[in-house]
């Protein structure tokens, strides 16, 4: 399949779906997506923001309480797909959207990679009439711009029923992860999207924010030093002057060591004397979070990421005016993204920011 252009598009800032009800909590709603072998279309979304549960299932048939021997036969008219339940008020059905075209091949027809039959087939079933206005947008959206050189196949249909799927194949990248990453590069399904998407992030905000997570303790010890996990997550400090990025003069954004969220711009970096990267203002403020610090007998604010949940230093009132902000951070929670890297890494919106 051909590639045509480099448009990259996002349904995020086109598209805008109310939540379902009224008042001040919205509840949750469902989304149930059809993308080939449900094995893979199960974690993509399982990190996202406001998703509450992710299920494999059947649905979109006539036979009712389908067994996969049955779906698998192609005679029963269900296709495998995932029922996603989800909070609107975190995460929109337009995001969630964007994140499912980002999974499969559009434009197949006869199934999903070596995966071939009806029963693999793509599609959307929506529960509402916003649902079916925003999934035909984003198909259009997607058809027009250039991405593929054929038409998206992939049809919207109305959703009757799901069937949950066998109990063994729920959650099945958990408890087969060395066979469910075979799989996923052994099925074509890997090397198609990255030939796809060139490798590069989606530039929609979805995808950042399930990539932007909180890691369990056992990845956090694997990749990070003794130091790095000592501040990060046990809120500890490193000593002045003898940290990585005190003195940094370089141009360029630095991002949560932990989750990559963007944090702080060096354009925003000053001379504090103090022996620690020092700050007047956050680069993305919706990813910082202050909480009060009463610890050394004392009451400070503690700033901390938003996603990857990283104890990055402390604000101070005693910074350059107009605000007199300090965000005096430790290296140790930071990692660096030099200005000639932004593209590369997929922080290319931040690169505008040190011009040509």
């Amino acid at each position: 399949m051909l590639l045509k252009g480099k448009v990259l598009f996002s349904l995020v800032s086109a598209l805008m779906v109310a939540p379902a009800g009224s008042g001040a909590q919205a509840p949750v709603e469902k989304a149930t997506l059809a993308g080939g072998c449900f094995w893979c279309m199960v974690h993509p979304f399982e990190n996202l923001e406001g998703v509450l549960e992710v299920k494999s299932g059947y649905t979109g048939g006539h036979m009712e309480n389908p067994s996969y021997r049955d779906v698998v036969s192609g005679k029963t008219g269900h296709v495998e797909a995932v029922q996603i339940t989800f909070d609107p008020s975190k995460t929109s059905y337009s995001e969630i959207l964007d994140l499912f075209w980002r999974q499969i091949d559009p434009t197949d027809p006869g199934g999903q990679f070596v995966d071939r039959g009806n029963q693999y087939a793509t599609a959307i079933f929506y529960h509402s009439e916003a649902q079916k206005r925003a999934a035909i947008k984003s198909r259009d959206l997607l058809d027009r711009s250039g991405t593929y050189d054929k038409s998206i196949v992939t049809e919207i249909r109305p959703f009757s029923r799901f069937y949950d799927a066998e109990p063994y194949h729920q959650d099945y990248h958990k408890k087969n992860p060395m066979g469910y990453r075979q799989y996923r590069i052994g099925s074509g399904r890997d090397p198609y999207l990255s030939r796809i998407w060139k490798g590069k992030p989606p530039k929609a905000a979805v995808w950042k924010r399930a990539a932007y997570r909180k890691k369990t303790d056992d990845e956090l010890r694997n990749m990070l030093t003794p130091l790095q996990y000592r501040v990060t997550q046990k809120d500890g400090t490193e000593p002045p002057f003898d940290n990585a990025y005190w003195n940094n003069k370089d141009q360029g954004i630095y991002v949560d060591v932990v989750s990559g969220e963007p944090l702080f711009s060096s354009l925003d970096k000053y001379e504090s004397g103090t022996g620690w990267p020092s700050f007047t203002k956050p680069l993305v403020p919706e990813n910082i979070v202050l909480k009060e610090d009463r610890s050394l007998f004392s009451v400070r604010t503690e700033v901390r990421s938003r996603h990857g949940d990283s104890h990055l230093g402390h604000l101070f009132p005693d910074g350059p005016p107009p605000k007199g902000h300090r965000y005096c951070m430790n290296s140790a929670a930071l990692r660096f993204v030099a200005e000639e890297d932004l593209v590369k890494e997929g922080y290319d919106e931040y690169a505008k920011l040190f011009g040509d």
